[in-house]
């Protein structure tokens, strides 16, 4: 079984050091953080979700918005997305996710929320 260690300065004070799971929801979230095209060198990377919250909630954004969650994941090899729904909500979108990993980690679902107002990605 592999152990990933990774850092992190968001919210931390003292400790920077994540391990595991926590690791792969904040390089996650780091992901859906980050606009496509604002990555120097890596014009590719990140996601397009936030481009579509002005956006009516239609059959086809829903759609579009399934395969940006399913990008996202499959960019990372450490996840497998096993269920994905989307929530409309009044300020943003809510997205349900349930992830394996390759660590053993698994069914575990994520509530994360694409807030409009702050333009944050924040998991629930």
């Amino acid at each position: 079984m592999a152990t990933f260690i990774g850092y992190n300065t968001i919210g931390a004070t003292k400790n920077y050091v994540l391990t595991d799971f926590e690791l792969i929801k904040r390089d996650l979230l780091n992901f859906f953080n980050i606009r496509q095209g604002e990555m120097p060198g890596r014009p590719s990377y990140g996601t397009r979700i936030w481009a579509l919250l002005f956006e009516p909630q239609n059959e086809e954004t829903t759609q579009i918005l399934q395969d940006e969650i399913q990008r996202g994941i499959d960019i990372d090899p450490r996840l497998r997305l096993d269920s994905l729904d989307v929530y409309p909500q009044n300020n943003g979108i809510l997205i349900e996710v349930a992830v394996s990993t390759v660590t053993g980690v698994g069914p575990e679902t994520l509530l994360i929320f694409f807030d409009e107002q702050n333009r944050v990605a924040r998991l629930v």
